[in-house]
């Protein structure tokens, strides 16, 4: 199990958090695309590290040109020694229309052809591919070597796709190399009965197999030591499912869990801008029907039964002694000697 550690805030401290993360131990770092943008701090960690993977979580598609995030990263994958991951992520249609000043169309194809003309102008550098590529959103037929960057020794960058719905998670299946289901809100019957069976089926129209995609480790789960520490946690989760829960995008999982009418309560306070409100009003027992819980030490046990189908997986232990430190660190090393098949249960190809 590759073990992934999340950076964030201002860019300015991504260096350090990343020389951080290398020297612990873990496998990949990753940050997130909220009030910074994330090709900047990918590029800061990039200058401080050697080893360790470089994972955007997400960047935001739609807003960028297919081939200016094309450019940025194939920059990127060289001057890290080939180490970086875009994963790409297509935020709301109220955020592309109304935060971004963009555009908005159905998501799923389009995110193909958005994978698709990155690809083709990759290869274009990297092959000397004539550009043909002619789709409904976007359209790629001209490269002059002006502009051509030329070959580079790392081969492509990897392509992570964020997805909640079955539309996305089918061309997951069929254009990504990491499958990145949205941690912010999601559950395990959900991932088992909506999102990995349409991926399933993407890879099963591309004639791919399980062996060509990654896919992280994701599901609300309440990590603890001591019993009386589980509900304390649960309620920590309200913020998150508040916030994820008032978009309809989201609903489906909740409505997977009987939840729909919390969704419906959610984003009717977020219209009316009461967002301190949105937190008291998820239930304790709401976050107990979607989260899952382990104590720290039995984590590897906990993914060899009940993630069998990921290899990437991130969390972060609490540390406030060096016996805390020590023991973090072990229970890190004992998360990457975990090996998973990379198969969902039932999902054979």
């Amino acid at each position: 199990m590759r073990l992934m550690a999340g950076i964030g805030g201002w860019p300015k401290a991504a260096g350090e958090a990343a020389k951080r993360a290398e020297d612990e131990g873990y496998d990949i770092v990753s940050c997130g695309e909220l009030a910074h943008d994330s090709i900047v701090t990918m590029a800061m960690a990039a200058a401080t590290t050697q080893r360790i993977e470089l994972q955007t979580a997400v960047t935001i598609a739609f807003p960028r040109s297919p081939m200016v995030l094309a450019m940025e990263a194939w920059d990127l994958h060289h001057y890290s020694g080939g180490r970086f991951s875009l994963g790409l992520g297509t935020q709301v249609k109220g955020h592309n229309e109304r935060r971004f000043g963009g555009t908005w169309s159905a998501p799923a194809p389009r995110m193909r052809e958005y994978i698709d003309m990155m690809r083709a102008a990759w290869d274009s550098w990297q092959n000397g591919t004539e550009p043909s590529f002619v789709g409904q959103s976007y359209r790629y037929t001209l490269m002059t070597p002006n502009f051509n960057p030329g070959p580079i020794e790392m081969g492509y960058p990897k392509v992570g796709l964020a997805m909640v719905g079955p539309g996305m998670a089918r061309v997951g299946g069929e254009r990504a190399d990491v499958i990145m289901p949205h941690g912010g809100i999601m559950s395990d019957k959900y991932m088992r009965e909506v999102l990995l069976p349409s991926v399933r089926a993407g890879l099963k129209s591309a004639g791919r197999t399980w062996s060509d995609v990654e896919i992280v480790a994701t599901g609300y789960l309440v990590l603890y030591d001591e019993d009386r520490e589980i509900e304390e946690r649960m309620l920590a989760m309200r913020q998150a499912l508040s916030f994820y829960g008032s978009t309809r995008t989201y609903h489906k999982v909740l409505q997977l869990h009987g939840l729909g009418e919390l969704g419906d309560k959610l984003h009717a306070l977020s219209l009316q801008g009461r967002w301190d409100e949105m937190r008291e009003a998820v239930p304790l027992e709401a976050v107990a029907e979607l989260a899952q819980t382990c104590r720290y030490d039995d984590l590897p046990e906990f993914l060899t039964a009940e993630r069998e189908y990921a290899s990437r997986f991130g969390f972060v232990m609490p540390v406030r002694t060096e016996e805390d430190r020590e023991r973090a660190a072990d229970l890190r090393r004992r998360v990457q000697q975990v090996t998973t098949t990379g198969i969902p249960r039932g999902l054979d190809l």
